[in-house]
């Protein structure tokens, strides 16, 4: 590849990358605090994308306020989600705690998918752009939609807001406490039970802002959650579950991975190569690169 290539490959894979970083931060921080494997996450990603759709084209709102609206929306789906499952499993059932939330969230993302199905049928909606037309980036001839470029731009708000939530505010500061030591947080004054359900909320919000904010690339249909789940979890594997932070530098690489294979190879080569190295990470450092749990040792 020649420099103005170089140049492609780096702008691709830092726009894809920082949606990558999103969507892998709500998987990272729901199982760095609540221990729970969130099988689910996709289905909030693609109901973010319905909600958006409906604001936008039913409702006539504003692009940005479309998009927050679906992450508002997402969120009080994510604290109805945990208040109404989570929070009884986790009163009866003390063993076996990561395998039953695994498999009660396999349950849920089956239900929102056929609840979609049963609501909105199978009818892919989209929508043609928030913003229409392109950028062009240097004298190569590169364009990027300007819906991608402004989603890259609210993915890096969310994350720099949500960084400064958990160091600066008093509640962040608890679920960073949570994250590290529930019981000790307990014993000095941390409602657990209000963590809990703020965390996974907060999860689901951020997975519904990416669907939100690719609506005009991806149009809304009831699986679309299956992939950015897969490309959460190569994230989460590849730098450490439950390491938050880590989760913004490996969706990243992720990306950066992904657009060097396409480019090299072709398409379908990408899911090829992110396999086969979070393999070799499973088998040499099974870890993660970072090897760090916790939400604390995300932000710091």
């Amino acid at each position: 590849m020649d420099i103005l290539q170089y140049w492609d490959v780096l702008v691709t894979a830092i726009l894809r990358g920082g949606l990558y970083s999103l969507m892998a931060i709500g998987l990272s921080l729901v199982f760095g605090v609540m221990n729970i494997a969130n099988f689910a996450h996709g289905e909030f990603y693609m109901i973010g994308a319905y909600f958006a759709f409906f604001a936008f084209s039913t409702f006539g709102m504003n692009p940005i306020i479309s998009i927050v609206v679906a992450g508002l929306l997402a969120f009080i789906v994510g604290a109805i989600v945990e208040k109404s499952l989570f929070y009884p499993l986790r009163q009866r059932s003390k063993k076996d705690w990561l395998m039953n939330t695994f498999l009660l969230t396999l349950g849920v993302s089956i239900i929102l998918q056929n609840g979609v199905k049963l609501l909105w049928g199978s009818t892919y909606r989209g929508i043609t752009a928030y913003w229409p037309g392109r950028i062009k980036l240097g004298s190569g001839g590169m364009e990027i939609a300007n819906d991608r470029v402004v989603g890259f731009f609210i993915a890096v708000f969310a994350i720099a807001a949500f960084v400064y939530f958990l160091n600066k505010t008093r509640i962040g500061r608890a679920i960073r406490a949570v994250s590290q030591d529930e019981t000790g947080a307990s014993l000095v004054g941390v409602d657990l039970k209000m963590i809990h359900t703020l965390t996974f909320a907060l999860s689901c919000m951020m997975a519904a802002l990416a669907g939100a904010c690719l609506l005009s690339i991806t149009p809304a249909y009831p699986v679309m959650g299956v992939n950015p789940l897969y490309k959460s979890w190569f994230v989460l594997i590849l730098v450490g579950m439950g390491n938050v932070g880590a989760s913004i530098v490996g969706g990243l690489i992720v990306g950066l991975l992904e657009t060097i294979s396409y480019f090299q190879f072709g398409a379908g080569w990408q899911d090829v190569i992110s396999l086969t190295i979070i393999i070799l990470i499973l088998l040499f450092k099974p870890n993660g690169i970072f090897g760090k749990k916790g939400v604390k040792s995300a932000v710091e």
